[in-house]
């Protein structure tokens, strides 16, 4: 069988993830195997049209990469997008997925390929999402094996994921750029709306830009990463993990910092394409890592402006909302073309003021508790490379382990004891979570003893 590689890793031939398939290779050697750097050489993929032999005489296509910043790196979003304008008949061959990474949103890096697969016309089997580890240890490597084990019996079966069913397109509408700003006494400083208008369709993203600048009573200034000259992708390098300079020298740490994260607010505005923001969105994302794994953007509001039918895409939805989470920043709102344009847009410009004025910050959820416990348990063993990133977490209290609450400990401790008795849990019958509310009662008590004194 004729097994087709596409690694999107920057790091080519130096790619950790590579290094399980081809650990995979090793173990079923009855097969053709060819590999197509995607990651390292999209410069030359973008000239050079040679690749599409490979993908039409391909049987089993692998997705094997990284997971950069909640998705595939941007140079491999950019080759799905080469597939796509090639016009390649992908239609019934098999496809799927191999990734390496820390697990921080894996989920959703794995559903957009799933959901790209599933636009090319390819049948899906389920990926392996692998610890950067896993492959030096024997569990790992027989994970590995047994993923593989399981594409190819899937094969024979004639097995594949289903494809999503995708709710029928809402009619895109054109925001109306005639506004007068929000009347407000409160007002923020300035707000920077980062976009890539490479392809807005019918102007409708510019339309939604411009209505925002209307209606927001301050300094609004638009950050057009379409112009911005990027010397290339993330490479993953590692070379910023000291001072937070990046190996390039094009400039974007110094115009990240000064232009665009010392703002009150951030709005990101960009058109839906292959399920995600399109590759120049993610090149601009993948290269933030020169700020390591710090949420330097802390308690700053951000909100969306989306060119696109986002109801169909859950994923990106998902996404969206995680990255305001795990960045510690408010989600002031989304506004949708698919949607009401006009109304939504109002309604982010007066959330957006709201949220820097008034210093909201709702609590994290699970998307962002989840995200941040699992760097920072990386960046606590990783301390001695990524010392920027160890004092960032050490400052903001990031490091919460071991916990170390003895008293509910060992009052738990008691209560399991007691409920041990046979006579005694009788006894208590449903007053456990009576008492569990005690403490509760006690804040509610308190509060309206201070209200009585004031």
């Amino acid at each position: 069988m004729k097994i087709l590689i596409l690694n999107g890793s920057p790091a080519g031939k130096d790619s950790i993830t590579l290094y399980t398939m081809r650990y995979i290779q090793q173990h079923f050697p009855d097969h053709d195997y060819e590999t197509l750097h995607v990651g390292q050489q999209i410069r030359k993929l973008e000239k050079d049209t040679a690749w599409r032999e490979a993908l039409a005489a391909a049987e089993l296509i692998v997705f094997c990469y990284p997971v950069y910043t909640f998705l595939a790196p941007a140079q491999l979003h950019r080759f799905i997008e080469l597939i796509r304008e090639s016009g390649v008949d992908l239609g019934g061959k098999y496809a799927t997925q191999l990734t390496t990474s820390k697990h921080f949103y894996d989920v959703t890096a794995h559903r957009y390929i799933q959901d790209i697969c599933g636009d090319l016309g390819l049948r899906y089997v389920r990926g392996l999402s692998a610890d950067m580890e896993d492959l030096r240890s024997r569990q790992g490597q027989q994970e590995a094996l047994a993923f593989f084990r399981h594409v190819l019996w899937s094969m024979e079966q004639g097995f594949s994921e289903p494809v999503s069913v995708r709710p029928a397109r809402a009619e895109l509408k054109t925001a109306s750029p005639a506004a007068e700003p929000l009347a407000l006494e409160k007002k923020p400083d300035r707000i920077v709306i980062v976009t890539d208008s490479t392809h807005d369709g019918a102007g409708r993203l510019q339309a939604m830009v411009e209505r925002l600048k209307n209606r927001l009573p301050c300094r609004v200034e638009v950050a057009d990463i379409r112009d911005f000259p990027f010397a290339g992708g993330c490479l993953g390098c590692f070379h910023c993990a000291g001072d937070g300079r990046c190996v390039y020298r094009d400039g974007f740490d110094t115009w990240l910092r000064e232009t665009i994260q010392s703002a009150d607010a951030l709005v990101y505005a960009y058109s839906i394409r292959d399920h995600s923001m399109g590759s120049r969105f993610k090149l601009f994302d993948d290269r933030q890592f020169c700020n390591g794994h710090r949420t330097v953007t802390m308690g700053r509001p951000v909100g969306y402006l989306v060119d696109g039918d986002l109801e169909a895409e859950p994923n990106l939805q998902t996404l969206m909302e995680a990255r305001a989470e795990v960045g510690g920043n408010a989600l002031a709102g989304i506004a949708v073309s698919g949607r009401d344009p006009d109304r939504e847009i109002d309604q982010l410009a007066a959330s957006l003021c709201y949220a820097v004025t008034e210093h909201w910050l709702p609590p994290k959820n699970f998307y962002g508790v989840g995200g941040l416990k699992i760097f920072r348990d990386l960046i606590w063993q990783m301390q001695g490379l990524m010392r920027a990133d160890h004092r960032f977490y050490k400052q903001h209290g990031f490091y919460d382990f071991p916990q170390k609450k003895r008293g509910t400990m060992m009052a738990m401790y008691l209560v399991g004891g007691l409920m041990r008795n046979p006579k005694l849990r009788k006894k208590m019958g449903g007053k456990m979570t009576e008492g569990m509310t005690l403490p509760y009662r006690k804040v509610l008590e308190q509060d309206e003893k201070k209200d009585k004194e004031a």
